[in-house]
């Protein structure tokens, strides 16, 4: 017997769930919605199905290749033209130098992940698209196996293939309740009164996903967004291109195909087109924001026979339009002598860092989510929950994409409500790799706060927090900066959200003494009699050691990929902290749990703060301050204790991520801005600096301390990943992932996390670019930075395992390609000398 599955919303996602699923041998599903089938009235009935695979993701370009290999080989299996994707390639255009700078980046991601793309020139666009004013553009970028979904069509496909396997489809049935026993669902209420037995509920209802999610007492972080679409009248060039009597060996099946130009971005503009026929779309991200409330929209089937009977499409605000009208005619001069006959608003879901929401409910064990998927990515998103329900773990890294990656004041009505809505004018900007949120800001801060604006601290944001990337404060010190210590100069992609200030904090972290703040680094607290053994069977590293003692280990998935990696610190019998890496961790965490109540976990990061204090005068800082015993024997590397530092109650933790001696000393928030005058006055003798994410980041690479979501994650096993050292199963007990890493021989595996110093000495890269060996896609980099006390840039990199130490390989950096060469790591003292003194 398999579980019994009732999916909510049988639009594109829930129908390809549903397949999914029934692949998979689950037969005993049933899809529910409000509307009536096919045609339900939510997002799937009025998408335009624009399937561009390439983002900045490599998840979200994996969920959209496979939409694309799985609705072309779907045929609707009703009419001639059952086709449920046409193929016709996609093109995004460039205005700007800044856009055509852009899609060579995206090139770069595409080739990097097996999608083949090309920069081509005005007459190349031109010619591809003969609508186009080759005189408008500076480039563009095509990418010939993206192409258009024919969304309704597929989800009669879908549906009929679930159903010939055991599933069933209702319509018109709304759900008010989900039943639930014992914190486990156990079934869904309708209107009718009726409720439909289940074990696990999966809601698929798209911009209502928010008011579904409240029927657990669980916030779905997603907001519905009216967006502009709009139809032309008859397009002179269009004319005879397609239909019946323009049928082509080109055309899916030779069939009436409706489109054959490539679907075009305009996202200088914020615009996109595509074919119907003799007749163009246009859909728009260029108009204000507009938050749509569910209570507002009409019923199914209310007003007139027609579009608006659809809730998802709003009446057309002609006066929103007005702008992209003229720029699509400039664009497409033949657009000149049409009119937009019709249009709509339709409505989407956004989300606070626009990806979208995977994931089981906290609470209410059976409850899951796959909401704020578009078209684009319907049947990856699929595909990786069906793999999540019936195997337990996706094939695809799914950190960005799980509902509960966000912390709590992320989940806010206001939050999420404001973050959308910039996310939807942001969604073809050009964005860089740091770009920092403008609003809201402000809203966590650590105890030091006022002292870094003191300081001049350049801010940039993670999850709400305020994190200083430098200091302006430091920039006099450059003067007394030795030589070797000045990088080059930067270009100018490279250069924004950096300063050269960042190498005085380099150079006086290795030189003397630098303060950071670690504040915002998730710490959590397991306690109670069966903590030690609850942390053994979750990670790799044996956790039953003395108090004091501090382990770097893995949680690994059951395939053994590398869940997260966290620093535990035994400071009880019963009492550990752990450094962790998300809310992720929280959560997985509190999943695992054992009936018993012997274990409590908790979040303890608001409540506390840390300061790192690293470089050879780190000890002559601290221990003048404390009346115990700072020494090398005194607390050993990887040792924690209690203290006091000029009176104030601290935990210091002897672990250094910049490779140098000291600690990260922990207080909590009351006493943290006291501990920051105390440790900066001391300091100023010694030349103490405050130093940011810039500098620490720089310095990691140096030592090759892996950063987890970055360079690895579950789609990595700890070999791959270099972190075989952390896994340890002779020394202990069972653990999740053990059997599985077991059966890993590390001498043979096919890739590793490489690291790569850059030949010219000055080419700074930022992460995601692909990686050529012998001129063809090997890899993409993960993380980079200049490593101020090498001289020379460095890259972390996905590679073929094969690759000796000196072989030289290619950087794809925009339009041109960087000489880089692998190298031995870690590159700054191998020895750990400077930290173990």
């Amino acid at each position: 017997m398999t579980p019994r599955v009732v999916i909510i919303g049988a639009g594109i996602v829930g129908a390809n769930l549903a397949d999914e699923l029934t692949t998979r041998g689950w037969t005993d599903v049933t899809v529910l919605d409000q509307g009536p089938l096919p045609l339900t009235g939510g997002s799937t009935s009025h998408a335009p199905g624009l399937v561009f695979q390439t983002t900045g993701s490599k998840t979200m370009t994996a969920f959209a290749t496979y939409t694309v290999e799985k609705l072309l080989g779907l045929d609707d299996g009703t009419t001639a033209d059952g086709w449920c994707f046409n193929q016709v390639g996609g093109l995004e255009v460039a205005t700007t130098p800044e856009r055509l700078a852009d899609l060579h980046r995206k090139q770069g991601w595409a080739i990097s992940r097996g999608v083949p793309a090309a920069v081509v020139d005005a007459a190349e666009c031109a010619r591809l698209h003969p609508l186009l004013d080759p005189d408008q553009v500076l480039g563009g970028l095509h990418t010939p196996t993206d192409g258009l979904a024919k969304a309704a069509r597929a989800v009669v496909a879908l549906a009929r293939r679930a159903e010939s396997r055991g599933a069933v489809f209702r319509g018109s049935v709304r759900v008010t309740g989900i039943a639930q026993s014992g914190g486990r669902v156990t079934g869904v209420e309708t209107a009718d009164g009726e409720t439909v037995p289940a074990d696990i509920v999966v809601s698929c209802a798209g911009f209502w996903g928010r008011e579904l999610g409240k029927l657990v007492g669980m916030r779905v972080p997603l907001l519905p967004l009216a967006h502009q679409y709009a139809r032309t009248t008859q397009v002179e060039q269009l004319v005879g291109r397609n239909g019946a009597d323009a049928r082509s060996a080109g055309a899916p099946h030779g069939e009436f195909v409706e489109a054959r130009l490539p679907i075009l971005r305009h996202q200088d503009a914020d615009l996109y087109y595509r074919e119907h026929n003799d007749c163009l779309g246009i859909g728009s991200y260029a108009h204000r924001p507009m938050p749509v409330s569910i209570s507002e929209l009409p019923e199914v089937g209310d007003g007139e026979v027609g579009e608006r009977t659809q809730p998802s499409m709003l009446p057309f605000t002609e006066e929103d339009f007005a702008r992209q009208w003229e720029q699509s005619q400039q664009l497409l001069p033949g657009l000149q002598r049409s009119k937009i006959e019709h249009g709509f608003n339709g409505v989407f879901s956004f989300t606070p860092d626009g990806g979208p929401l995977i994931g089981e409910s906290p609470d209410v064990a059976g409850f899951w989510v796959a909401e704020a998927v578009w078209v684009t990515h319907s049947s990856g998103v699929a595909r990786s929950v069906a793999q999540l329900l019936v195997d337990g773990r996706s094939e695809l890294d799914l950190h960005g994409c799980d509902v509960n990656r966000f912390d709590e004041v992320e989940t806010t009505d206001a939050y999420v409500d404001e973050t959308s809505q910039q996310n939807f004018v942001e969604i073809y900007d050009v964005l860089h790799p740091l770009q920092p949120k403008l609003s809201p800001r402000g809203i966590r801060t650590s105890p030091f706060h006022d002292r870094q604006r003191e300081l001049g601290a350049f801010f940039l944001e993670s999850h709400a927090w305020e994190r200083p990337h430098w200091y302006e404060a430091n920039a006099a010190l450059a003067k007394d900066m030795p030589p070797q210590w000045r990088a080059p100069s930067r270009d100018a992609w490279s250069a924004m959200f950096h300063s050269p200030v960042v190498a005085v904090e380099a150079w006086k972290t290795r030189t003397a003494v630098a303060m950071y703040d670690m504040t915002p680094l998730t710490r959590l607290e397991v306690s109670g009699p069966g903590a030690c053994a609850f942390l053994e069977g979750l990670t790799t590293g044996k956790m039953d050691k003395s108090v004091g003692a501090v382990t770097y280990t893995l949680m690994l998935d059951e395939a053994g990929g590398v869940r997260s990696d966290l620093t535990v610190a035994r400071l009880g019998e019963q009492l550990f902290q752990v450094g962790a890496n998300s809310h992720l961790d929280l959560d997985h965490l509190r999943r695992a749990l054992p009936d018993d109540h012997s274990v409590a976990v908790r979040d303890i990061t608001g409540g506390t703060c840390c300061i790192g204090v690293w470089g050879p005068l780190a000890r002559d800082l601290v221990q003048p301050l404390s009346g115990e015993d700072f020494s090398h024997e005194g607390l050993k590397y990887f040792r924690a204790m209690s203290a006091h530092i000029a009176g104030i109650p601290v935990t210091a933790m002897r672990l250094s991520y910049v490779g140098e001696l000291g600690w990260e000393i922990y207080t909590s928030a009351e006493y943290g801005r006291k501990l920051w005058d105390v440790l900066y006055e001391a300091g100023r003798p010694l030349g103490v600096v405050a130093a940011g994410r810039a500098a620490f980041n720089s310095l990691r690479l140096e030592k090759g301390y892996r950063s987890w979501g970055a360079d690895m994650s579950t789609e990595h096993n700890p070999y791959e990943a270099g972190l075989g050292f952390a896994v340890r199963p002779h020394t202990k007990g069972d653990f999740v992932g053990r059997e599985a890493v077991e059966k890993i021989d590390p001498d043979a595996v096919t890739r590793r996390l490489t690291c790569l110093t850059v030949d010219d000495g000055r080419s700074v890269v930022l992460g995601h670019e692909a990686v050529l060996v012998d001129g063809e896609p090997a890899g993409y980099v993960t993380s980079a930075a200049y490593g101020y006390t090498l001289g020379t840039p460095i890259a972390y990199a996905w590679l073929p395992a094969g690759l000796p130490v000196g072989a030289t390989v290619e950087i794809q950096y925009f339009d041109r390609r960087i000489r880089a060469s692998v190298a031995a790591e870690p590159l700054f003292d191998p020895e750990m000398s400077r930290i173990r003194r």
